[in-house]
C-alpha cells in the first residue's frame, strides 16, 4: 500500500519543514509514502471563500483516482488514539487497498465535491492547528502508527 498526503501550499517555516522531512524519511522504512503539494492558488483576493474552495477542490480531485481511499483531515472528523489509528492503518493494509490518501485542505476547508468523494474524515484534535502544523502531526502519527504495529519502542504503551 502507498500512503499519500496531499496539501495546499508549501511550508514556509524551515524548522517545521525539517521536522516534516525527518518523519517522512522515517516513515519510508515502513511504507511507500508520497507527499503531494498543490501550489497555492494565485489571485485569491479576487475570489470568494467558496470560489477558492472550489478551485482547490478541483486540484485535489485531479490528484485522486477512483480506486483511492480518500480521507480528509477535518475538524469534524473521527478522533482516534494513536493505538486506534495504528489499527485503522492495519485495517486498510489488510483490505488490499493500493492507495490511502490523506488530504489537508486550504484555509477554508473543502468543497462539497471533495466531501462527496471522501471515504472518511479524520480529526487530529478538538483544537485548531495551522495547516503547517497539521502536516507535521499527521506524518508523525503515521510514523507512530507503524512503530506501534511493529511493537517498536518509539511509542510507549
Amino acid at each position: 500500500m502507498t500512503i499519500k498526503l496531499i496539501t495546499i501550499g508549501k511550508t514556509d517555516n524551515k524548522a517545521l519543514q525539517s521536522l516534516i522531512d525527518d518523519y517522512t524519511k522515517r516513515l519510508g522504512h515502513y511504507i511507500r509514502f508520497e507527499f503531494d503539494i498543490i501550489p497555492d492558488i494565485k489571485n485569491v483576493k479576487n475570489l470568494s471563500k467558496e470560489q477558492q474552495k472550489q478551485k482547490e477542490g478541483e486540484l485535489i480531485l485531479n490528484k485522486v483516482s477512483t480506486s483511492d481511499a480518500l480521507i480528509l483531515l477535518d475538524e469534524n472528523g473521527k478522533h482516534y488514539s494513536s493505538i486506534q489509528f495504528s489499527n485503522y492503518l492495519q485495517k486498510h493494509m489488510n483490505s488490499g487497498l493500493k492507495h490511502l490518501v490523506f488530504v489537508i485542505g486550504g484555509p477554508y476547508g473543502f468543497s462539497q465535491e471533495v466531501y462527496n468523494k471522501a471515504q472518511g474524515k479524520l480529526s487530529l484534535s478538538k483544537m485548531t492547528f495551522s495547516h503547517q502544523m497539521v502536516r507535521l502531526f499527521i506524518v508523525e502519527q503515521l510514523y507512530r502508527g507503524f512503530t506501534i504495529l511493529r511493537n517498536e519502542p518509539y511509542h510507549h504503551r
